[in-house]
């Protein structure tokens, strides 16, 4: 039940970013989005990969490995569309 509820929590929190990355792609548009969140989630799930390979955590390191390459690319959207667009 333990791996279940972990593999469950390590997807949700993987994917959670993809619904604002699709969107600020589609639409260009990041006026609303909180850079600052995205640094900080960012940190968070880089820190995780680093405890997962310490503790030899294949799924922590996958899940949040993953969760940076996706939180990053948000950053770069949030700067490239802002720079774009606003100027």
């Amino acid at each position: 039940m333990e791996e279940l509820i972990g593999t469950f929590a390590g997807f949700f929190t993987t994917v959670a970013a993809l619904p604002q990355i699709y969107k600020a792609w589609r639409s260009k548009k990041v006026d609303d989005v909180s850079p600052k969140m995205f640094y900080i989630i960012t940190i968070g799930v880089f820190l995780w990969t680093i405890y997962g390979i310490l503790k030899a955590d294949v799924p922590i390191i996958v899940t949040n490995g993953i969760s940076v390459v996706l939180n990053c690319t948000m950053l770069v959207l949030i700067y490239r569309y802002r720079t774009v667009y606003n100027g």
